[in-house]
């Protein structure tokens, strides 16, 4: 386990008492693996402008509780069915059913818990409460529950382009964004700066989710941790079946560019932010 493992797991409930099942099925999904790119561009972000407290660490915890909650439930026989996650069985079929929309349930309201820690370790409360309330615009029906809800319902059916479009920047997208705008927010930057940082992670964001629709297709089991041609075997439209390998690849550089560039009209050393975000375009899982 890396020292950021070790960090973002020390916000977790510990086992015991007579909910100790969920707290092991919301442990065990958590501690899985992962490559924790929420919480990185979320402390990336928060460098940019400056921030040096101890405070982001409760923000970075509850973005990747969220994550892992999103994926409990993808997975579900009821969404993916997927029976494989990171290389090991998921959630539903370790735990059942029940408790894997339980774990999920649990880490997502047990994250704002976390991130209202942030008031203990010296954060302003007019900067907590509005990260606080970033993250919980982006994570619901006005992101990725949003973007997940039309996901569902348009399985099986051709999706009009500006349809997938919303999908990927709310369902993918939204926390990507919450995880750098947060960031940037706990940090103190100015409205303009936050605006700035949206638009960055917008990009950011379709570059990632049109990423594992390549991964989808072109992967290997060993390699992504879970199956393979899960689009296609649960009839989703995607980048790739629209537009093709080719032209899906020349998106992911797009977008990824197009971030890189917007990010270069920010203050402050920008490089580091700039190697992660280029680093997503070429990732394996």
């Amino acid at each position: 386990m890396t020292e950021l493992d070790e960090r973002l797991a020390s916000f977790l409930p510990a086992e015991g008492g007579q909910q100790d099942i969920v707290i092991r099925a919301m442990r065990d999904a958590f501690l899985a693996g992962g490559k924790r790119v929420r919480p990185r561009l979320c402390w990336e972000t928060y460098r940019l402008f400056g921030g040096t407290g101890e405070e982001i660490w409760p923000m970075m915890a509850a973005l990747e509780m969220i994550h892992t909650s999103s994926l409990i439930h993808d997975d579900l026989p009821a969404m993916d069915n997927d029976r494989l996650r990171r290389g090991r069985p998921t959630t539903w079929v370790s735990f059942g059913e029940d408790m894997a929309i339980l774990a999920g349930d649990g880490l997502m309201i047990y994250a704002f818990e976390t991130a209202a820690r942030a008031l203990s370790m010296g954060a302003p409360a007019d900067r907590v409460s509005a990260a606080m309330a970033e993250l919980a615009r982006r994570t619901g029906i006005f992101g990725m529950i949003g973007g997940q809800t039309a996901d569902v319902a348009w399985t099986g059916k051709p999706v009009p382009r500006e349809t997938l479009e919303f999908i990927y920047r709310e369902k993918t997208g939204a926390l990507l964004e919450a995880s750098m705008v947060t960031g940037a927010i706990l940090a103190g930057a100015d409205e303009a700066q936050q605006e700035a940082v949206r638009r960055i992670a917008s990009c950011v964001g379709m570059a990632f989710q049109i990423r594992d629709d390549l991964l989808d297709i072109e992967s290997t089991e060993e390699e992504l941790g879970k199956p393979i041609g899960s689009d296609e075997r649960n009839q989703k439209t995607t980048f790739v079946t629209v537009y093709g390998e080719e032209k899906a690849r020349e998106l992911v550089r797009s977008y990824s560019e197009e971030a890189v560039a917007l990010l270069g009209t920010l203050p402050g050393d920008t490089e580091p932010l700039a190697r992660l975000i280029r680093s997503l375009m070429d990732r394996k899982n």
